[in-house]
């Protein structure tokens, strides 16, 4: 079951952090960002990746 959790909002943008595991190892972060409260497939994204 998911829950509702808000975002915090900077300036005009709310933000969003997700996580890539690859094996159960940290592989990755991204960064959502949208004008509305719920990001979609236009946001902007800011992929970052882990590299040994």
């Amino acid at each position: 079951m998911q829950q509702f959790y808000p975002l915090p909002k900077f300036g005009d943008s709310y933000t969003l952090i997700g996580s890539w595991l690859i094996n159960d190892q940290p592989a990755g972060i991204g960064i959502r960002e949208d004008r509305a409260l719920i990001t979609q497939d236009l946001s902007r994204f800011y992929p970052h990746i882990f590299v040994e």
